[in-house]
């Protein structure tokens, strides 16, 4: 098979077992192990080395366990020192290259996030950080290819990580409360999803006092009986939602399927995510690092960014993608400009302090220091954003794009669009815009904006709107709507159901 098919940007992801129509294996036995060796040969090429030990973990997914097999013999055969750490979070794993007494090459994490049961992949790293989609397409290409090491059969063992993971997050949040127990008295709900997450509520909130009852779907079940392991997910935040009610708990954590995003129910009952959990981390880090730079995806609110620049810091919008935007802070650092964080609405936030790694447990144990420092001091959770301007209304649309070339057409609309929106009364093409077109309106034109972009990967063309009056989002969309008319190849049902509705 064309292993290039299997690149989902810096990550590998496919169809690993059958149960949807229409879905069938793409992550077989044989691409398993050519993977494998495709990665033990680009790990060779990249350090100059050729004695090396790799660790391999997974999160709940049912086929983690077997892909984890054909992957480790492969590496095994291709004369690596494999270590089986068994079920890990993604953050856990990249950790495993840079904790004292582990110090792997590299690492293999064998996730899909959020996709249904039936998807997995891999995800991979070496102590600088997550692999870069131009590595991901080497190791296809080896995969590929006939090339072997030419090395001795390696070893392969078992192993354990995620206690001393545990124990590094919960040694963080005492040194900064200066405690043994410093969450003693508070109740705090997980809700994992049945993934990989289970173990912050035992292995890391308990020790330090917490009490966790009303904890949901702890156990890791990758057939995601409950419902799917998503932040974004409506279902997933009405469950912890719920879980703070009942209990009347003073935080409730909701974490994807392998961990390394996160979002949060305050004590109030309100959700803590998209543009609301970058505010929060923005007003933390801007405590601690005065005028640092907050990087962002594409779609966030003019709210937020009226918010960090009130709090002095400086807003940088930027393209979506969790590698887009981390690239993007670790750019701006080398330039000399400070960039404490970068984070996307979906939940993936990476801070400086922490290797730049997306890690939904690390930015859980920053809002935990938090929630216990203001204990001492006297303010909420809550009261950091609440002075956060949030809009009325906020929709979004997603456009099939119906040509082959869809990135070329996707490319055709954005430049159209920019010239129809220079013409338009109310509206202002937004300056230093690094992703398709974004456009303000004037409160007699609907009060918000609109972003059009192209997918980064998919032949879809994302539509997001946004205002901050009750109607307003109807009211951009149908001027809008006058545009994506003559746009032959879009398919505009969404969008027109919606104005008929």
């Amino acid at each position: 098979m064309d292993y290039r098919k299997l690149q989902n940007g810096s990550d590998i992801r496919g169809v690993a077992l059958e149960g949807i129509e229409g879905q069938h294996v793409n992550l077989t036995e044989q691409a398993c192990r050519d993977i494998g060796r495709g990665f033990a040969l680009w790990l060779m090429a990249r350090t100059g080395k050729t004695q090396l030990r790799v660790a391999v973990g997974r999160d709940s997914r049912l086929s983690g366990e077997t892909l984890g097999s054909w992957i480790c013999d492969a590496m095994v055969q291709a004369g690596l020192a494999v270590t089986d750490l068994g079920m890990a979070s993604t953050p856990a794993m990249f950790m495993s290259t840079v904790t004292e007494g582990y110090l792997f090459d590299g690492s293999v994490m064998i996730t899909a996030s959020h996709l249904p049961f039936n998807r997995n992949g891999f995800k991979f790293f070496t102590k600088d950080g997550g692999l870069e989609k131009a590595d991901i397409t080497q190791i296809l290409e080896n995969a590929a290819s006939d090339k072997q090491t030419g090395l001795p059969v390696g070893k392969a063992e078992k192993g354990e990580f995620m206690s001393t993971y545990a124990k590094l997050l919960a040694d963080k949040i005492r040194a900064a409360t200066g405690e043994e127990k410093p969450l003693d008295g508070f109740r705090i709900v997980v809700d994992a999803g049945n993934g990989a997450g289970g173990f912050y509520a035992t292995q890391v909130l308990q020790p330090l006092g917490a009490n966790t009852d009303g904890s949901r779907f702890l156990d890791p079940d990758g057939s995601f009986p409950n419902h799917i392991p998503n932040p974004e997910d409506e279902t997933a935040m009405a469950s912890i939602m719920e879980a703070v009610r009942e209990t009347n708990a003073d935080l409730g954590i909701i974490f994807d399927t392998d961990v390394d995003r996160a979002g949060a129910v305050l004590a109030d009952g309100s959700e803590l995510n998209r543009n609301r959990i970058i505010a929060m981390m923005a007003a933390i880090l801007l405590r601690e690092h005065p005028g640092t730079t907050i990087v962002t995806d594409s779609i966030t609110s003019t709210g937020l960014a009226a918010f960090i620049a009130k709090h002095g810091g400086v807003h940088h919008r930027f393209r979506r993608g969790y590698r887009n935007v981390i690239n993007e802070s670790i750019r701006l650092n080398n330039e000399g400009k400070d960039s404490q964080l970068a984070m996307e609405t979906s939940g993936h936030g990476a801070l400086k302090e922490n290797y730049f790694l997306d890690d939904g447990a690390y930015l859980v144990t920053k809002l935990l220091i938090e929630l216990a420092r203001g204990k001492k001091m006297g303010y909420s959770l809550q009261s950091l954003i609440a002075d956060l301007a949030e809009p009325a209304e906020s929709k979004e649309f997603r456009m099939n794009i119906l040509p082959d070339d869809f990135q070329a057409y996707g490319a055709k609309v954005l430049d159209d669009l920019k010239a129809y929106a220079e013409k338009q009364d109310g509206w202002q093409i937004a300056p230093n815009n690094f992703e398709g077109v974004r456009v303000s309106l004037d409160k007699a034109h609907g009060d918000g904006w609109f972003l059009l972009r192209r997918s980064l990967h998919d032949p879809l063309m994302p539509l997001n709107v946004e205002s901050d009056k009750v109607g307003g989002v109807r009211q951009i969309t149908e001027q809008l709507y006058g545009f994506l008319q003559t746009c032959d190849k879009l398919d505009l049902d969404k969008v027109t159901e919606y104005l008929k509705g």
